[in-house]
């Protein structure tokens, strides 16, 4: 692929175009109570962990955005480095995003009043392009992933008591399956397997790597 066919495939109009017939219009539905029905999960590459999830469990709606940033040089994923502490996320490279309340009234909107907590990106700078696959977590959390071009000129704040970092990755970089790795750890007494995708300094797995492979799969498996 030359650099020339490349930077036409990751633009912003190549994902726009992309969107409308591959990404979802709407959010992502899927039984809770059902692991077959539910989407991409941590368990992906572990089919024979499903057996151990409580088919009595209620997983708690979350929407994250996956927000492609549009800078001149290419897209760029902008992704967030949680802060330590006891929370099970704790210093993870994830997406902005937190759980769906009561008073969101959908998961878009959850997705960018999070966003805006986190981080401080304003929604008028995110154009919503639609969703990607429902995402299960071992910890209890169905996601709904919301993809978002985000135009140039925002300022960033990052929550201190939520963000350590904010950092950018390029979308070319992260939609090459040669940058997809599986990695394993042993959890449980049993080795389980995930998606990694390491950039630079920074070790992207679970279930960010999970969404990013996910969403690969539906805008460019075919055209790599």
């Amino acid at each position: 692929m030359t650099d020339g066919t490349a930077d036409i495939l990751y633009s912003a109009q190549k994902v726009r175009e992309l969107a409308l017939g591959r990404l979802d219009p709407d959010a992502p539905r899927g039984a809770t109570s059902s692991p077959e029905l539910a989407g991409r999960s941590d368990y992906d590459l572990n089919p024979e962990m499903t057996s151990w999830l409580d088919p009595d469990l209620a997983y708690r709606d979350a929407a994250v955005l996956v927000p492609l940033v549009m800078r001149a040089h290419g897209l760029q994923v902008l992704l967030i480095k949680r802060t330590d502490g006891p929370d099970a996320h704790a210093g993870q490279i994830s997406f902005p995003g937190g759980k769906i309340e009561t008073h969101d009234p959908g998961p878009v909107e959850a997705a960018l009043r999070e966003t805006h907590e986190e981080v401080g990106l304003l929604d008028r700078y995110v154009e919503v392009l639609g969703f990607l696959d429902a995402y299960r977590t071992g910890t209890g959390f169905k996601i709904a992933p919301v993809v978002g071009l985000v135009e140039e000129g925002f300022s960033l704040v990052p929550a201190p008591d939520e963000v350590a970092d904010i950092f950018e990755v390029p979308l070319a970089f992260l939609m090459d399956p040669a940058n997809h790795r599986t990695d394993s750890r042993v959890w449980k007494g049993k080795r389980r397997y995930f998606y990694a995708m390491p950039y630079e300094d920074r070790y992207i797995w679970g279930a960010t790597a999970g969404i990013l492979r996910n969403m690969f799969e539906r805008l460019y498996h075919d055209r790599t």
